[in-house]
């Protein structure tokens, strides 16, 4: 069980991060064929990789991102997934796959993008393919962005397993587009610790030309944020 986790986990929060940070690269990187894009591709760019990611991971819930995983282990969900008890080992296991799987596909999408990231020499942009950051640095109005952000995200999620539409992965990914256009603006929409977290490790372990630090004093807040946002709409499920 725990071994079915993590190969689902890790491979469906690759294929997230490496599309997601994909579409970033595309708009922001130099000579890239997507370079100036509008950022309604990046909103869709996410919501996409989010569709492909649940089919990859569909056999464990496809959570692809800790603050599912913490709403549903605080909510009134009796499983993670079907056959997958909520308890310590399978929470771990969660947590660990979505945190690697984060990082391998930022790895991924640079090898991708390679002679583009070495083409480039604007530190700002090239952090931002890997991590989000705020438009205007404010930590406490930041943390409560992303709380906001979180917390639609994993109460609509539950709220689709109450009313199930027929839509399936597509009903997620259209809520992630909705978020990022809807509340992006602030921070990047993180609303995924995994996200973040991986790809900022990737870009701090990955010799990239030009690249600057990789604002770890910001780290904090699209992990705690989410974290409290998905604490919060797991209790307000029991009482919806």
């Amino acid at each position: 069980m725990l071994g079915t986790i993590f190969l689902h986990e890790i491979a469906g929060t690759a294929v997230l991060t490496l599309l997601g940070c994909g579409v970033v690269a595309n708009v922001l990187l130099n000579k890239t064929n997507g370079n100036g894009s509008d950022g309604i591709v990046i909103f869709f760019g996410w919501g996409l990789a989010v569709f492909c990611a649940v089919y990859v991971a569909f056999d464990t819930g496809a959570h692809i991102n800790p603050a599912v995983t913490l709403g549903l282990l605080v909510g009134p969900a009796t499983e993670y997934a079907p056959g997958i008890p909520i308890n310590v080992a399978t929470t771990a296991a969660y947590f660990t796959a979505e945190i690697i799987g984060g990082w391998l596909g930022a790895v991924v999408c640079y090898l991708a993008y390679k002679k583009h990231y070495d083409a480039t020499e604007d530190a700002s942009s090239i952090l931002a393919t890997f991590s989000t950051g705020p438009a205007i640095p404010s930590y406490g109005w930041n943390l409560v962005t992303e709380i906001i952000g979180t917390f639609v995200l994993i109460f609509v999620i539950i709220m689709f397993g109450h009313t199930p539409s027929g839509l399936g992965p597509l009903a997620v990914a259209l809520l992630v587009v909705s978020i990022g256009a809807s509340l992006g603006g602030p921070t990047g929409y993180a609303i995924n610790p995994a996200r973040d977290l991986g790809p900022r490790i990737a870009h701090a372990l990955l010799p990239i030309k030009h690249k600057g630090a990789s604002n770890w004093s910001y780290a904090w807040v699209p992990i705690l944020g989410p974290a409290i946002g998905s604490v919060l709409a797991g209790l307000a499920a029991y009482v919806y």
